[in-house]
């Protein structure tokens, strides 16, 4: 029964990247996920019945994430091939309340948590990439090896200040720089396109930009 269950959910996770690659989008100019006045284009799924708006808000052109519940916002349209740009920043952080991410070729159904890759953005990790929801890259195909650790010493900036995220996703190759530092790069990704999102989890952050541009060789 376990290996009928795990057969059924590989077929499902495979049908579903087909899916976004059916319709994912590659940039051919510079796209803003986030228009710095709502979160038009984005949805939302959390833990629990809490309403979105007492996680998720916008201020004065910068999106607000409290951290809780556990959940995450995200692009509404699936995407290949592109670079992406983040800045970000967390407000404050302490105990348990240091973590959050972004996602990247995000496939359905959604749930807590998504098949995904993740560009870990909790304290002290910012180099790390880890494979969410049954998505895998090469050499990360279980759960013990589903974090790929940062292959460079932190680039992070102290909380309060803004951290700038660029991730080159060309086909099933991820490549992470953190404020600039080429921290990470990883091959053989289960998924080479999907939605991209914004983590709640236990951090309160602000994002100020979020956009795609075309990809080129770096």
């Amino acid at each position: 029964m376990r290996t009928l269950l795990v057969t059924v959910g590989i077929g499902l996770l495979l049908a579903a990247n087909c899916f976004a690659q059916d319709i994912a989008i590659t940039p051919t100019k510079r796209i803003d996920l986030f228009n710095g006045k709502d979160f038009t284009g984005w949805k939302f799924t959390a833990r629990g019945d809490t309403p979105t708006a007492e996680t998720w808000s916008v201020t004065n052109g910068v999106i607000h994430c409290t951290g809780k519940p556990n959940g995450y916002a995200r692009t509404d349209s699936f995407y290949r091939d592109y670079k992406l740009t983040v800045e970000w920043r967390f407000v404050k952080i302490a105990a348990k309340a240091d973590n959050t991410g972004i996602f990247v070729h995000l496939n359905p159904p959604d749930k807590v948590w998504p098949a995904c890759v993740e560009v870990q953005g909790a304290h002290g990790k910012m180099g790390d990439l880890r494979m969410n929801g049954g998505a895998t890259a090469k050499g990360h195909e279980t759960d013990e090896t589903k974090n790929a650790d940062s292959q460079a010493p932190s680039n992070e900036k102290p909380p309060g200040d803004w951290n700038t995220f660029e991730v080159g996703c060309s086909g099933d190759t991820i490549k992470l720089w953190t404020n600039g530092k080429l921290m990470n790069q990883i091959t053989g990704c289960s998924a080479s396109s999907g939605a991209i999102g914004i983590q709640s989890e236990g951090g309160e952050i602000e994002v100020r930009k979020m956009f795609l541009e075309p990809l080129k060789e770096q």
